[in-house]
């Protein structure tokens, strides 16, 4: 049968608000007039004009971190432990059978910027679009933040997902969610300032710290949530293999059988 593909990952790019300050990716890109003579030095005596046009080959050296770009976060970056207690499993650990199943979204556009969505949102919202959750099916999550990654205020707008919404969504079989905002949770910065009145510890993270309790993963910094439908499709999202890491690189596809 006939397949229709949407990418849902943003490119990995420089020059624009995708990350904090701290966090942000550097792209150095080498191109063929630059590399000649690094193809010369494979092959004694070949001569730049030997080689076509006198180019060697382009390529591109990354400063980056595991969390730039669209990416799946395993449960080790959420705490050091999961499932109540045992070991939390790094990227390189994530079961295959959790990265390619149906999909569900969920629209939350219509929240606040900071906004932390309940379990009786996600209910509402499966409810409204008449969507009975599967175990291991991945729930996406279309928030404000979505047209507006690489702009100036990215880092600031979007819902999150809170703690009781999480466990909602992982204690009925979902093992990966996802987001077209910066993070799971709230934006930090909106964040803080609730922290400020309340001085309450537990509202930080408190999406990823779920996986505490129920190991999941989610991915970040999606694109495109907007045209998909909510639901009837398939989401591929399996992470590049870096041993030990809290986090992989996925080309996040959605896949519907025409």
């Amino acid at each position: 049968m006939p397949r229709r593909y949407v990418d849902l990952s943003v490119p990995l790019e420089t020059g624009i608000q995708s990350d904090p300050p701290i966090m942000l990716p550097e792209i150095n890109y080498m191109t063929q007039a630059q590399t000649a003579e690094q193809v010369m030095a494979f092959f004694p005596g070949l001569t730049k004009e030997d080689l076509p046009g006198g180019e060697g080959w382009a390529f591109e050296q990354l400063q980056i971190t595991t969390h730039n770009g669209t990416h799946l976060d395993a449960p080790y970056h959420h705490h050091s432990t999961m499932n109540n207690g045992e070991r939390a499993i790094t990227i390189d650990e994530v079961p295959l059978e959790w990265c390619f199943n149906p999909a569900v979204k969920l629209d939350f556009r219509h929240f606040a910027d900071g906004y932390v969505a309940t379990a009786a949102d996600v209910e509402a919202e499966l409810k409204r679009i008449g969507h009975d959750l599967q175990p291991l099916d991945i729930v996406v999550v279309n928030t404000s933040a979505g047209l507006h990654y690489g702009k100036p205020d990215y880092l600031l707008k979007g819902c999150g997902i809170g703690r009781e919404a999480t466990l909602y969504l992982t204690s009925r079989g979902v093992r990966v969610t996802g987001t077209d905002a910066w993070s799971w949770d709230a934006p930090f910065a909106l964040t803080a300032l609730e922290y400020a009145k309340s001085n309450d510890a537990s509202i930080i993270w408190e999406g990823h710290r779920a996986s505490m309790e129920i190991g999941y993963c989610h991915m970040e910094k999606l694109t495109n949530l907007e045209t998909l439908p909510d639901n009837g499709f398939e989401i591929s999202c399996f992470p590049y293999k870096i041993k030990g890491a809290s986090a992989g690189f996925t080309r996040a596809v959605a896949i519907f059988t025409e």
